[in-house]
Parts: structure tokens; C-alpha cells; sequence
């Protein structure tokens, strides 16, 4: 049995006077492609403005014509009762469309008739790209011009040539003048290409989709784009796996009114080449807190970031603060809102009686018991009730969470959360869990960062269809991307030696790289199952002691769903030292 193959374009961006279109209308015996038949066949080949082939055929359909559709359109079952079934007409149209556009009135209607037939017959699904004149004039024909977009009226309104009756190939020959007629006013739009034709009819505004040609110098790589006024500035930023799709995407389909103001702006798109979706992430970050677009809102404002701070004082408390100081404190963060670092500052109050007021008390400080300390939520050490010895075992369970062991802060948590459960206290119970999975989600991402930012040096390396991608990640921040033929070649050291230096910094990123490291710790655990540790230099490890409390999780209904302990599936495997290396040749 002959099969039709599937076609694709590797050009989309074909001229429409080099491309090749197929009109083709159907008749049927009703309007359901499973349970109807297809009564003739009729389609016109053009290019270029011309007619190029035409094909015709009356099918005998094997059930039945209904009276109604022969009234419609004069095929009754004596003109089909000679005429051969579908299945012999299908091997001859498939040969007939070829990989040409598909282009029907109402064109939903005809192909899903025809990929029912095929597959019913025992075919693979064609995949030729489909216009469809009527959504075309949709967009191109106001109300005032048409009252309908029926092909009738628009043959009338057009000065079709021929006249569509219901017959396949006449209505066929109707649609092709039709085609022709739309194309020469969507060209006023700038819908010069295949590409834009197909995209055309779901495009927002027309007059922006003039821009759409700014795109076409763009490559179908990834990397990051540009968005610029008539004065240059920068308007968005943007990323993408490919950025020629990507950046066409915004003239049809996207109805967003941001978007609809961003293209009338628009003047012109630059754009920065990536080795990879992930390199353009970064330079994404980076490139929208150096420009500051105002259509930007993620990343564009690194200010918003905050921490939670335990104060160096003789009664250390937790303080909410804005940046990372040299202090020799510790810090916990950063969080991208107040409201979250005041959902984990309050469950670290919940677990644990430190004091909230900011006064600073010194050896003489006294004051008067605050409400805390009588329902046992504070020690009160302003009352100079408690020695800082004492105090300081109170917060010694905190930090020891920052050094690593969360247990003892977590524990008290889980039994508030139990304890409110049992006694049917479901809103303070859910209170509790939130406050109890915004701390572990805090400490996890702490822990992550840590051991991601205290290394000096990461080079890990993935396939590609070309060789190798080699990261090289220094201190939590990308230092450089490429693909190399192979990662043990002279390559590598070079791409080493043109690795950018990372920003140092002691304890959690500041608010600047704080996008940057969660992008970068992100990766490394997606990555790591099928990456190659080429070369680290430093510790590249986490403590084990409190990983299972970390891996914990809530989800919304409360119930927890613990990871496993000690899983590798997230560890980049070190190449073995038993491989026999291939002799090293010249990069070509």
C-alpha cells in the first residue's frame, strides 16, 4: 500500500510568488468527516499567479447521496454510480498536492475530511501548511465591505472570474481568483512571505504586523533580543531557544495589550547569538537589570530582593534588612518580596522564643514584660530575666539550620501544625504549614546556593548534535558557553582561559546576582543526570546532615510528599578515570 509522506518546509520565509498552492474543494454527502463520504473532488494547482494543473474527480461514496445535498448541489447517484471509490481518487490527489500550501474556502472543513479519509485508509496525515481564504478576508474585509465572507459573496465582491455552484472544481477555480485578490491587499500589510501569510490571519493589529520584517534577519537560534525605540532605547528584553520564531510570535497571537503598546514603539531588534538556552537566560538577566526596560518586569528591579538577618547584639534577633553586609552575621535569602521573608521570619518567631522588639538592650537595659514573653512566646530578655547564655541556647537551633542541621527548628513547627490538626483547627493549621514549607523552601535554596557559590570553578559538559556544550560556571555565575567538537580538546583550555571572573561575595548572592545564581543553581540540577564533570575546582558538595528534613514538600491540601535521601539522580557523574582517551588532534 502506498502511504503519503508527510512534508515539511525548511524555508517559511519563501517568497509567495515562488511558492506553490494547492485550491481544493470537496463535496460530501453531510458535514461529519467520520460519518459522511466525499462526493467529488476538485483542486487547482498556481504559482506564481498562474495555473499550473488542475485535478477533478467524482468519487462514488457507497452510501446513499441525501436528496438535500443533491438539490445543493446536482450530484445525485446516478452521476456517481460509474465513478471509482475514494480509496483509488486518494492516491492520485496526494500525488496531485505534493507538498504545496493547502488552501481551501473554510478551509477547516476540506482538511479535516481529507486527513479522515487518509487515515481511515490506512494513511499517515498530511502535513502540508493550510491557508484559509475565508479567515483571510475575515482580516482583510471590514463588515462595511462585505456583509458575509461566505465564497459567494466575496467572488462577486472580488471580480472572480468564475462563479462557485457547489461543484468541486468550479468553486475550486472561484477560490484560487479569490486567493489572488486577498494576496494583493494583504501585501499593503507587509504579507510578503509564506511565513507571514500563515500567521497573518491571527495577527492582533494589522498596521504593527508591518513590523513583522524586522524579524527576518533574526536566525532560528537561541540567544536574546532586543526591542528598541526610533530613539534606541531599549523597550523589552527578551530570551528565546529560537529567536527568529520567538520574536514573530508577537505580531499574531499574542493579545495582550502590553504587547500591542510594545509594537507600536518597536523601531528595531537586536539580538545577542547564545550557545544555548541556557546561556540566553542569563545574558537575558543581565542585559534587563543593565537597561532597565520599562516593559521588563521580572529581574528588571533586583532592589525588591530582601533578607533576613540575625542580628550580632547580646540578645541576637531576626531582622528583616535590604542588603548583605560584611558583617560577620548570618543571613538568610533572598526572598523576592517582604511578604515572603515575613512568612519565614514569622515561622522562625513560631519555632523559636526569640524577642521582636528592636530596642538594643545592654547589661543595664530593663523594661517592662511585653505579652510575648507572658503567653511564652519570648524570653524576655529585656526584662534582664534571662542571662545571654540562656538566650543563646535558644537560638542556637537556628544556627545550626544556617550551618547546615535544620531539624531542631523544624520540629516545633510540625508539632504546631499537628497539634492544630487534632484539634480540628484547619485554618491554623494551614497557617502553620505554610509558615513551615516557606522556611524549608528558604533553607533548601540556601543550602543549594552555598554549595553552588563557595566553588571556584564548575566545567560541565553535555552532547549536541555538534560535539559537546561546555559550561563553565565560576561561583554560582556563568563564566562561558561553547560547543566543541570534543571537551578534551585544546579548546577546552582555551575556553577556560577566556572564562569571565566571577564577583566574589561571603554568604548568600547579593541582590544583583541573586536571578543569576537561581538560574545557574536551577540548571545544574536539571542538567546534572545526563552531564559530564569535565573539572571542578573546589568543594563541589552539600552537607548530608538535615538533607531528608530539606526534601520535604507541601503541596496546597497539606499533605507532605517526601524525596527520598541520598538520591543521584541530580549529580553531574565524574568521568571515569578508566576511559582510554582518544589521542588529541587540531581543532579544525
Amino acid at each position: 500500500m502506498v502511504r503519503a509522506v508527510q512534508q515539511s518546509f525548511d524555508d517559511l520565509g519563501a517568497p509567495l510568488v515562488h511558492v506553490e498552492f494547492v485550491v481544493l474543494d470537496l463535496e460530501t454527502t453531510g458535514g461529519s468527516p467520520t460519518q459522511d463520504r466525499i462526493t467529488e473532488v476538485g483542486a487547482v494547482k498556481v504559482r506564481g499567479g498562474e495555473v499550473t494543473g488542475t485535478f477533478h474527480a467524482l468519487v462514488d461514496p457507497g452510501i446513499p447521496i441525501p436528496p438535500l445535498i443533491t438539490a445543493l448541489t446536482g450530484i445525485s447517484d446516478r452521476m456517481v454510480a460509474g465513478a471509482e471509490p475514494i480509496e483509488v481518487v486518494l492516491p492520485c490527489l496526494l500525488e496531485f498536492l505534493g507538498s504545496a500550501v493547502f488552501v481551501a474556502h473554510n478551509a477547516t472543513f476540506d482538511w479535516r475530511f481529507l486527513q479522515a479519509n487518509l487515515e481511515q485508509h490506512g494513511y499517515r496525515r498530511a502535513g502540508n501548511r493550510v491557508v484559509c481564504t475565508a479567515r483571510l478576508a475575515r482580516k482583510l474585509l471590514s463588515r462595511d465591505e462585505v456583509p458575509n465572507v461566505r465564497l459567494a459573496t466575496l467572488a462577486a465582491y472580488l471580480g472572480a472570474r468564475v462563479t462557485p455552484c457547489h461543484r468541486a472544481l468550479t468553486d475550486a477555480r472561484a477560490t484560487v481568483d479569490v486567493l489572488h485578490a486577498l494576496l494583493e491587499r494583504a501585501g499593503s500589510f507587509g504579507v510578503l512571505a509564506l511565513e507571514d501569510l500563515l500567521e497573518f490571519p491571527s495577527a492582533r493589529a494589522e498596521v504593527t504586523f508591518k513590523k513583522v520584517h524586522l524579524a527576518d534577519r533574526l536566525p532560528h537560534a537561541p540567544g536574546v533580543y532586543l526591542f528598541r525605540d526610533a530613539a534606541g532605547r531599549v523597550l523589552y528584553v527578551g530570551k528565546a531557544k529560537d529567536l527568529r520564531t520567538r520574536v514573530r510570535s508577537y505580531f499574531s497571537g499574542d493579545s495582550r495589550a502590553k504587547v500591542v503598546n510594545l509594537l507600536r514603539e518597536l523601531a528595531t531588534i537586536d539580538h545577542v547569538l547564545c550557545a544555548s538556552e541556557f546561556e540566553a537566560s542569563v545574558r537575558e538577566v543581565r542585559l534587563i537589570q543593565h537597561h532597565r526596560p520599562r516593559y521588563n518586569r521580572r529581574s528588571r528591579d533586583p532592589e525588591r530582593y530582601c533578607y533576613l538577618k540575625l542580628t550580632l547584639e547580646r540578645f541576637p534577633r531576626v531582622s528583616m534588612v535590604r542588603r548583605v553586609l560584611p558583617d560577620g552575621a548570618r543571613y538568610l535569602g533572598p526572598f523576592s518580596s517582604a511578604n515572603q521573608a515575613e512568612l519565614v521570619k514569622s515561622a522562625i518567631e513560631d519555632a523559636l522564643p526569640l524577642r521582636r522588639c528592636t530596642v538594643r538592650i545592654g547589661a543595664r537595659t530593663r523594661m517592662s514584660a511585653c505579652a510575648l514573653l507572658e503567653l511564652g512566646r519570648c524570653l524576655g530578655p529585656c526584662t534582664q530575666g534571662i542571662s545571654p547564655g540562656v538566650y543563646a541556647a535558644a537560638v542556637a537551633p537556628l544556627e545550626a539550620a544556617f550551618e547546615g542541621d535544620p531539624e531542631a527548628l523544624l520540629e516545633p513547627l510540625r508539632q504546631h501544625m499537628a497539634a492544630y490538626a487534632a484539634g480540628q483547627r484547619y485554618e491554623q493549621a494551614a497557617a502553620a504549614r505554610d509558615r513551615l514549607d516557606a522556611l524549608t523552601r528558604a533553607l533548601a535554596d540556601l543550602r543549594r546556593a552555598r554549595s553552588i557559590t563557595g566553588v571556584d570553578e564548575i566545567v560541565l559538559a553535555r552532547r549536541h548534535t555538534d560535539g559537546h556544550e561546555v559550561t563553565i560556571v565560576r561561583r554560582g555565575q556563568l563564566a562561558a558557553v561553547a560547543v566543541l567538537p570534543a571537551p578534551d580538546l585544546l579548546g577546552l583550555e582555551a575556553l577556560r582561559a577566556s572564562a569571565t571572573e566571577p564577583e566574589r561575595f561571603g554568604g548568600p548572592p547579593p541582590r544583583h546576582l541573586a536571578d543569576e545564581v537561581h538560574l545557574v543553581t536551577h540548571w545544574l540540577n536539571g542538567v546534572a543526570g545526563d552531564a559530564e564533570l569535565l573539572a571542578v575546582n573546589g568543594c563541589l558538595a552539600s552537607p548530608s546532615v538535615g538533607g531528608a528534613a530539606l526534601q520535604v514538600r507541601y503541596n496546597r491540601r497539606g499533605s507532605a510528599t517526601p524525596r527520598p535521601p541520598g538520591e543521584a539522580r541530580g549529580r553531574p557523574q565524574p568521568r571515569p578515570t578508566s576511559r582510554r582517551r582518544p589521542a588529541r588532534q587540531p581543532m579544525s
